[in-house]
């Protein structure tokens, strides 16, 4: 079975740009926005705790997340078709 790679990486992308904004938020409402650097600071530029950091962290992970997709929607097409075996009639 194939995988659609454009429908796969454009669903990757918004689960990994949604769950990194609202992980942010969640962050922001239990302990508060804070500037202080993160492990995905680090990863991804500009990214911090904060309001403004949420929507930068959206845009990174709809940028990660799709190109993330991709190339393992399209590794998984290109395995797949390596190990297909035909069935004997």
């Amino acid at each position: 079975m194939k995988l659609n790679v454009k429908a796969f990486a454009f669903t990757c992308a918004l689960l990994w740009g949604a769950m990194l904004f609202c992980i942010t938020w969640w962050i922001i409402l239990f302990d508060g926005a804070t500037g202080d650097p993160t492990l995905i600071g680090a990863v991804y530029r500009g990214y911090c705790v904060s309001p403004t950091g949420s929507l930068i962290g959206l845009a990174w992970g709809l940028v990660d997340g799709f190109i993330g997709g991709a190339m393992f929607a399209w590794l998984y097409n290109t395995l797949d078709g390596c190990f297909t075996k035909t069935a004997v009639q």
